[in-house]
This record gives C-alpha cells, sequence and structure tokens, in this order.
C-alpha cells in the first residue's frame, strides 16, 4: 500500500502569499497532519507539489517522495505527475493536502474494505445537508455505484446529498491504464480524477457518517473551523489521560504538546510548540508556554515562557517573562514582573518581584532583591554576570557586566556594582547619606516671601 498526496493547488481563496498546505492547524502545518497519519496505514508516501513547492517541501519528512505538477490542470493530471510512484505499487491510497482531519481509523477500514473485496476502485463518501460545492455520488437503481458529477456540471444531481469526499483508494495497476484514457471534457477544462471510474470495472462506495473529518480547507473560515475540532480532540485525549482542564473552550493546546498526569491546566493558556509539562504541575490561568520543558511540581501562573528549561518545584509568577535559553534548577522561585533571559538560575534561589536578569549564571540559595538588574549590554555586545552560591543581592541593586559576586557576597541596597565582590564581602557603591536639617521650611519660606 502506497499514499499519495495532492498538495499542488493555488488556494487562491485563501487570500495568501503562502501556499494553502503550509497554513498550520494547532501549530502544525495541515500537509504534516496528512502526512502523519498516512505513515499510519502506508508503506511509502508520496506527496504532489506545485505552487510554492519550495515553501512546501522544506516542511516534509526526508522519506516522502516529491513530485511537480508543473501546471494545475485537475486532480487526474496531477496522479499522473506521480506515475512513476505508482508504477511500483500494488495499491494506493489517494489523499489531499488540504484534508488535515482526516481519521486513521477511517484510512484503515477503508483499506480493509478495499484489499478484501478486490475491487478496483473504492470511493469514500459521506452526506452533508448542504452539499454544495462537492461532487455527488449517482448511484443505480440498485444502490451500486454509476458516476460522479462535479458541482460545476451538475443539473438534476445538484438534489443529491451523498457526496464525493475525494479519497479514494485504487488498484494501482487499473488505475495507470485508465488515466491516459482521461479527457478534458468539462466545464473546467481539467482532468478529474473522477473521469478515471468510469474506464473501471469493479467499482465500490465506502461510506462514511463522520463528514467532519473530510473537510478541506478553502478558506480562513475552514481554517478556524479545522483548528477548533482538531484542538478539540487534542484536549479530550490529554483529559483520557489523567490531564485535568478546568475550561477546554478556553485552553489552547497544540498538536506536539506532551503533559503528564495530574497536572491542571486553568483557563486562557496557551501552550505551544514541542513543549513538555511533567506531572503534577499548576499551569495558568493566562500564561503561554513555547518550546519549554517544565518538571514535575512546578507552577507557572500568569506568566510568559519561550524556549525555557525549568526543574522540578519551581514556582513562576505572577507577571514573569521568561526568555528563551533561560533554565531554572529546583525549588526556584521567580516572581511578579521578573524577566530572566538566556541566563541558568541554581537550586533554591529566589528573585521574588521586580527585577531583570540577563546573560546571568547564577548560583545555589542567591537572594535576588527587588529592583535587581544585571546590565548585561554595553552598547556593542551582551556581557555576562556571575552570580555565586549563597550570596544577597540588596534591592534596586545593579550589576554592571562583566562582573562576579563571590560566594557567600552581600550587595548593599542601592549599590551599582561595576567591579567584582569577594567573598563573604560586602559591596557598596552608592553616595553616603547626607541630611540637611531644616532644608524643607526653609525651601517652603522662600516660595511665600
Amino acid at each position: 500500500m502506497k499514499t499519495l498526496i495532492l498538495a499542488a493547488g493555488l488556494g487562491t481563496r485563501m487570500n495568501s502569499k503562502y501556499p494553502k498546505v503550509t497554513h498550520k492547524i494547532c501549530g502544525k502545518p495541515m500537509i504534516n497532519w496528512v502526512v502523519d497519519t498516512a505513515k499510519q496505514v502506508s508503506d511509502e508516501i508520496a506527496v504532489v507539489l506545485g505552487y510554492g513547492a519550495e515553501m512546501v517541501k522544506p516542511l516534509l519528512p526526508e522519506d516522502v517522495k516529491i513530485f511537480f505538477q508543473e501546471k494545475q490542470l485537475g486532480t487526474a493530471h496531477a496522479v499522473m505527475s506521480a506515475v512513476d510512484f505508482i508504477k511500483t505499487a500494488k495499491e494506493v491510497l489517494i489523499l489531499y493536502g488540504d484534508m488535515p482531519l482526516i481519521d486513521v481509523e477511517t484510512l484503515r477500514k477503508l483499506v480493509f474494505t478495499h484489499t478484501q473485496g478486490k475491487f478496483d476502485a473504492t470511493i469514500v463518501s459521506t452526506e452533508l445537508a448542504d452539499p454544495t460545492g462537492y461532487g455527488r455520488i449517482v448511484r443505480d437503481s440498485d444502490g451500486r455505484f454509476l458516476k460522479i458529477v462535479e458541482e460545476a456540471d451538475a443539473v438534476e444531481e445538484k438534489n443529491i446529498k451523498e457526496i464525493n469526499t475525494g479519497v479514494y483508494v485504487f488498484n494501482a495497476q487499473k488505475l495507470l491504464e485508465a488515466l491516459p484514457k482521461v479527457k478534458p471534457n468539462n466545464k473546467k477544462n481539467e482532468y478529474y480524477l473522477t473521469d478515471v471510474l468510469a474506464f473501471l470495472d469493479k467499482v465500490s462506495i465506502f461510506k462514511v457518517d463522520n463528514f467532519e473529518q473530510f473537510l478541506g480547507i478553502n478558506n480562513r473560515v475552514h481554517l478556524a473551523q479545522a483548528e477548533k475540532i482538531k484542538r478539540r480532540q487534542i484536549l479530550e485525549k490529554l483529559m483520557l489521560s489523567g490531564v485535568t482542564i478546568i475550561d477546554p473552550d478556553t485552553t489552547y493546546v497544540e498538536a506536539d504538546v506532551v503533559i503528564g498526569k495530574d497536572t491542571v491546566i486553568y483557563p486562557m493558556t496557551f501552550i505551544e510548540g514541542k513543549t513538555e509539562i511533567g506531572e503534577d504541575c499548576v499551569i495558568g490561568p493566562m500564561t503561554r508556554l513555547v518550546n519549554c520543558k517544565i518538571g514535575n511540581r512546578v507552577s507557572v501562573v500568569r506568566s510568559e515562557c519561550v524556549g525555557v528549561t525549568i526543574f522540578d518545584e519551581v514556582s513562576v509568577g505572577p507577571f514573569s517573562r521568561l526568555r528563551e535559553g533561560t533554565v531554572l534548577h529546583s525549588n526556584v522561585k521567580i516572581g511578579n514582573f521578573v524577566e530572566v533571559k538566556n541566563s541558568v538560575i541554581g537550586f533554591g534561589t529566589k528573585a521574588q518581584h521586580l527585577s531583570y536578569l540577563g546573560d546571568a549564571t547564577i548560583g545555589r540559595e542567591v537572594n535576588i532583591g527587588a529592583g535587581t538588574i544585571t546590565c548585561n549590554f554595553d552598547g556593542r555586545k551582551k556581557n555576562p554576570t556571575y552570580i555565586e552560591d549563597e550570596a544577597f543581592i540588596g534591592s534596586n541593586s545593579c550589576l554592571v557586566a562583566p562582573v562576579t559576586v563571590k560566594k557567600g557576597a552581600f550587595v548593599a541596597a542601592g549599590s551599582v556594582i561595576t567591579q567584582d565582590v569577594p567573598e563573604w564581602s560586602l559591596g557598596i557603591a552608592r553616595a553616603r547619606q547626607e541630611n540637611k536639617i531644616g532644608w524643607v521650611l526653609r525651601k517652603f519660606q522662600k516660595k511665600e516671601e
């Protein structure tokens, strides 16, 4: 069994400069949804590309064969572009790159029915209350397949509710014999794959009740509809695996996300990319995680984390921002309005309030006071800050990189540190306080005069 995926169309109704099949559903390009499903029922997969092939090709796995349809002259013409692929197949499954909701169980049953019946072709059909835009399945008086009439060519057939989904399984040899016989005798002057069926003897119809899986993405409205369906499927799978999702209607989880059991996801949370979350975590509400790796028993509340690694027993937020390259070791606490970028923070360290830590390496059990800033950029390059184990950084301190605060050292509140602070020492860098007695009274007396 081989699968041929047709993905050469212009997709003009998307009103986009990008090929239709590159548009994402739950973080994954729609062509990849189809490829991943096909891999579960096929030995080999090929994709026919056309418009924007240079943008689609990099998205495809290396083991997928690629063929090109130089001019988009219809579905049969697209299949003809991959004749060399079909020649070595016994049976070939035809799918479309803009049909990302197709269900693997449907395909397994289809393939089984086709091979058991030894048909020349098996068509997948379904019924729609409004079949507008789809080719109609016409049966004879005994309910057997007679023909397919495309929407553009339909007259009386427009009353038929049973439609052609566009998914087929063909006997490869029969398909190769029939393809050269297809002519563009229709209003669009195209080579229809449906016309192949007229040259086959044994054609079966495989009717499916669940029609939403055959939703073809033709515009942004369809894209949003597919996103909603796929998101529901992802969340249901997570919930059945032991994840608590408080409100699925306001929770957004992408395709490649992994979440451990007994983790709780609160509303208005977005989990994207290849994020992995461990067990017994609390995520959200109003949180966004992108390409993060998170351990067990971690709390992230009202925060944004991108490209972050978080070990066990860490708390983040509310209102924290963790950027690319950040690593939080176990028992770290990152509090409200703290931003961390490209920094490693050691076991048990706390930065609870209003701080910026950039390009910093911070040891174990360090206290970062409120308002601390690592001044990492000198106008030309980023410079590192090192804070060693058990150091104490007083509130409202600026550490001007490159600089090191050694083990156990203290930085006095309000200091601007430009030199290294030795171990177990106190670094002070601020003006000595001077009190001018009665200054306020004298100031206001002059105003009154």
